[in-house]
């Protein structure tokens, strides 16, 4: 299966739905671009996304009032199932 595909929606009847961002970037990647350019904008796209789950990451610790004990707690916390390990 296509690697696209494995995160479209579908409609009732099974057509593909895309996303605004997947319509953006099948735009843009539908013209052939240097190798440096595309790896330039891999790193873009990454950073972008990496610096929004920081930002969660910051307001859920604020929220939560989560400090180096909690993480800590959590490091030591044992919670796989039975049998998984």
């Amino acid at each position: 299966m296509n690697y696209i595909c494995t995160y479209l929606k579908y409609e009732e009847m099974g057509t593909p739905v895309l996303s605004n961002i997947q319509k953006e970037l099948l735009k843009l990647y539908s013209t052939e671009i240097p190798e440096a350019q595309l790896q330039e904008i891999k790193y873009l796209l990454s950073t972008y996304f990496a610096d929004k789950a920081s930002d969660e990451m910051d307001r859920l610790w604020d929220e939560n009032n989560w400090n180096d004990q909690t993480m800590n707690q959590w490091a030591n916390e044992h919670n796989r199932p039975q049998g998984s390990h």
